[in-house]
Parts: C-alpha cells; sequence; structure tokens
C-alpha cells in the first residue's frame, strides 16, 4: 500500500525537541544531508547523531556506524533521518525498528513501501520522500 505523509506527524516530528540520527551524514559538505542536519539542529533545534560507515564526527558530534553503536542509554533516538538508496533504506528502517527509534523520515527520493509498513506496524511514525527543509517552508507559505 502507498504510505502517504500525515501532515500533524510531519509537524510533530519537526516541532518536538528530540534526538535525530541521521544515517548517510558524513563530512562530506556536498551531500544534502550535511546541509539538511545543519538546518535540523540549527534551525529546528534537534540534537543530531552522524551514522555513517566511518563513523565520521560531524557537525562536533560523535559518529557512529551503525544505529546500534548508539548508547541508548544516553542517546535516545527519536528521529531515524534516512539518507540512503531506496534499495538500502529497507535494512536502515529495519535497524531503526531494533533500536526502538519513534520514527523514521525517508528524505526526498527515498521511497519503500514495504519498510514504512513495516515501521508502521512496529508502532513508528513514518515520513517518506520528504526534506524537513522543504516542509518547514509548505508550513509558511500562505494559503
Amino acid at each position: 500500500m502507498r504510505h502517504v505523509n500525515d501532515p500533524a506527524v510531519i509537524e510533530r516530528l519537526m516541532d518536538t525537541p528530540g534526538t535525530w540520527a541521521i544515517v548517510g551524514l558524513s563530512q562530506n559538505e556536498w551531500r544534502a544531508a550535511y546541509s539538511v542536519s545543519l538546518f535540523v539542529r540549527d534551525t529546528l533545534g534537534h540534537r543530531v547523531i552522524p551514522v555513517n560507515l566511518r563513523a565520521e564526527e560531524v557537525h562536533g558530534e560523535k559518529g557512529y556506524a551503525a544505529l546500534a553503536d548508539i548508547p541508548s542509554d544516553r542517546h535516545p533516538i527519536d528521529v531515524v533521518d534516512c539518507f540512503v538508496n531506496s534499495r538500502k533504506v529497507g535494512a536502515v528502517v529495519d535497524q531503526a525498528i531494533a533500536v526502538g527509534a519513534k520514527a523514521v523520515w525517508l528524505q526526498l527520493g527515498v521511497v519503500d513501501d514495504d519498510a514504512a509498513d513495516r515501521a508502521k506496524a512496529a508502532g513508528l511514525d513514518v515520513v517518506m520522500d520528504a526534506c524537513p527543509q522543504r516542509e518547514i517552508w509548505h508550513r509558511r507559505r500562505p494559503a
């Protein structure tokens, strides 16, 4: 079944302070994850945790190679923000479920309805094929 984003979920995730684990965030300033993560941190006020294969530190935050490596006692994950290929995002969503994340946010162009269904069945909020930087524009745009 095709996932449809709920505007109320988008609003809540963007407005409720929390910890966003950003999968695919590295020190590469040319990648969308780099600038979007700054927006999530500096404009929306969330804590950002980088998740990348090299476990690189980004924006002064310690990086982790996998979601399971993030110490849940210190950093419970509210949102897993996915900057990965659609063919690979299902595994990331499954990891998000396994670590007890509250939501998954699949970025623009990242679509996997089966993964979205699994996340919803596990009780996670799901946003798919959307970007918080663009969503803020929709909120401020006159009707």
